[in-house]
């Protein structure tokens, strides 16, 4: 076998790629959040992945499909021999030879039929195997929404740090310059002996830590443009901007109680229904073994010739039927029985073991979204508080009441703050994008690889998720009074960001299980997650209160939506 030649398979590999970039609509203009999102759903190669298993799976179901169908089996025949086949006979009484030698077939010839045969056994084996093959079909478009969510997730995380970063670039080069240049002047102040060398040593240090933030700073949002890129299937040496969204947008709302979500939740993510479906496949997988053990039922019927020109009837028809049981499928039907639900167990304490997960991801999504939201709110005022300190910093500057290297500090301050405000929005932003991605929420009403242009796929996006996404979908109903709680919660919910009224979690756990039809004790004490966020909340909107009656400046506060600006007095 010849060897592998792996340069110039790197050379095909990359000429290949190359070839599917070049196939994509180029880039014109600044890239949206919309459009990220769209290039994403058209051109992520994950996402083609996931297409192609559909595809195999599709090709595989209608392969075991057509086992269901009869064996149709055509068969010719020529042959011949040396010499004459003529044969005697011998009287069985006498002994003696009762004809002469004789033959009743030609020295050359040949024969042919055409026979079908169906067995009753193996059209059980094949209907089963298509069910499992179906069922193989849709875990494959499961596994697909999984990708989409986790790429729009990623698309969404990577476009607002990489707006922050493009944002504050220059800002952040020029603020690295400043604080160099500053710690500089610093040293030049120490080896003069001008100033006391504690407060040079303090003013260094604070110089420093401003030098470390940024770049901290540098480091988590350099990398996040050419990750978008990745993410858009772009060559990763095209340039693009991206359009910088004013600071009026608005930060997203919570979209619901921590009960309906859940329920949505073991609703709609992929993974859980991947484990219903592995559950119905190892249950035909037990119908299976059971019909191995059944006896088999197979009927023939054929078309035959023959040359032979001694038949009188050189072309005829034949049928037949018969039943064969292997017996020995009797003693291996409980051993494989036992097997395939052994199995099942095994899923069925995965899936116990998924959905405890499923509804962790969700609280703690959702908790993070609420912590998010406060962070922004207390970095937004820390932004505020920094800009009229520079006003009054600059006033006094001008006026000789406040020194050159205080105002230089305080300028860098400044822009450290307004970065940290960017940085504090991309990570709302990333909650906000983790908090659908754990209720598996990819609920399109169109197909993304429709062929539509990248246009119209990021207005169905933009459309989608402005004003279809921001109601969650109805939940699951079995319990009577689900409904009027869950209303509740929500109600309570509408009041502020991160001020939901919410179930504790040992009624929310007595509920669910009732919901699943499950009767498991009730843990003799259990945490409400929640509990220390509304407590955080209360305190949150008292500081509101004393901040807005001690500030003369009118600072206020959208309890419902937290606007993004630019913190200007």
């Amino acid at each position: 076998m010849p060897e592998i030649d792996y340069g110039q398979q790197a050379l095909e590999a990359y000429d290949r790629v190359d070839a599917i970039i070049a196939k994509q609509e180029p880039v014109e203009g600044a890239i949206g959040l919309y459009e990220a999102m769209a290039r994403a759903l058209k051109y992520n190669l994950d996402e083609k992945i996931e297409e192609a298993s559909m595809l195999y799976r599709t090709e595989q179901m209608e392969s075991v499909r057509l086992g269901m169908l009869p064996i149709i089996q055509g068969n010719a025949q020529w042959g011949g021999r040396s010499n004459k086949a003529a044969s005697s006979s011998e009287s069985l009484r006498t002994g003696t030879e009762s004809l002469e030698p004789s033959f009743s077939s030609p020295q050359q010839g040949y024969t042919a039929d055409l026979t079908a045969s169906w067995s009753l056994l193996d059209f059980g084996f094949a209907y089963i195997q298509s069910q499992q093959a179906e069922d193989e079909l849709t875990i494959a478009r499961q596994q697909r929404r999984k990708v989409i969510n986790r790429i729009l997730e990623d698309v969404r995380t990577s476009y607002w740090r990489a707006v922050s970063a493009e944002r504050t670039q220059q800002r952040l080069l020029k603020l690295e310059a400043d604080a160099i240049q500053a710690l500089g002047k610093a040293q030049e102040l120490e080896q003069r002996g001008r100033v006391s060398p504690l407060v040079v040593l303090a003013y260094q240090r604070e110089l420093l830590q401003i030098q470390a933030n940024v770049q901290k700073l540098q480091r988590e949002l350099l990398l996040s443009k050419r990750q978008l890129a990745a993410l858009m299937n772009l060559s990763p040496n095209e340039r693009f901007s991206l359009e910088l969204p004013s600071r009026s947008e608005v930060a997203p709302d919570l979209p619901g109680s921590a009960t309906q979500m859940v329920l949505i939740g073991l609703r709609y993510r992929s993974e859980l229904a991947e484990s219903f479906l592995r559950r119905r496949i190892n249950e035909k997988e037990q119908q299976l073994a059971l019909v191995k053990a059944l006896p088999s039922f197979t009927s023939v019927f054929g078309l035959n010739y023959d040359s032979n020109p001694f038949l009188y009837n050189n072309q005829w028809q034949s049928y037949s039927a018969r039943v064969s049981w292997d017996l020995m499928s009797l003693f291996r039907y409980p051993s494989e029985r036992d097997a395939a639900k052994g199995e099942g167990n095994l899923l069925l304490a995965r899936e116990n073991s998924l959905v405890m997960a499923i509804m962790t991801q969700i609280h703690v999504a959702r908790a993070r979204f609420i912590r998010m939201s406060h962070e922004l709110r207390t970095i937004r005022l820390k932004h505020e508080v920094q800009s009229r300190i520079l006003q009054l910093s600059q006033s006094q500057a001008n006026v000789g009441f406040l020194g050159q290297q205080d105002l230089v500090k305080e300028y860098m301050t400044s822009i450290l703050t307004e970065v940290e405000y960017d940085a504090a929005f991309a990570d709302l932003q990333n909650a906000y994008a983790n908090l659908y991605a754990s209720m598996g929420l990819d609920n399109f009403a169109f197909d993304p690889n429709s062929g539509e242009s990248v246009t119209d796929l990021a207005a169905r996006l933009e459309d989608h998720w402005t004003e279809q996404a921001i109601t969650l979908p109805e939940p699951p109903k079995r319990i009577p009074q689900l409904d009027e709680q869950i209303e509740a919660e929500n109600s309570a919910s509408m009041s502020a960001v991160g001020g939901q009224g919410n179930l504790s979690d040992a009624e929310f756990q007595k509920r669910l299980q009732a919901f699943l039809g499950e009767n498991a004790e009730q843990p003799d004490s259990v945490t409400d997650p929640d509990a220390d966020i509304e407590d955080e909340t209360d305190d949150d909107a008292a500081r509101d209160e004393s901040l807005k009656q001690g500030n003369d400046s009118d600072v206020s506060f959208d309890r419902r939506r937290l606007q993004f600006q630019n913190g200007d007095n």
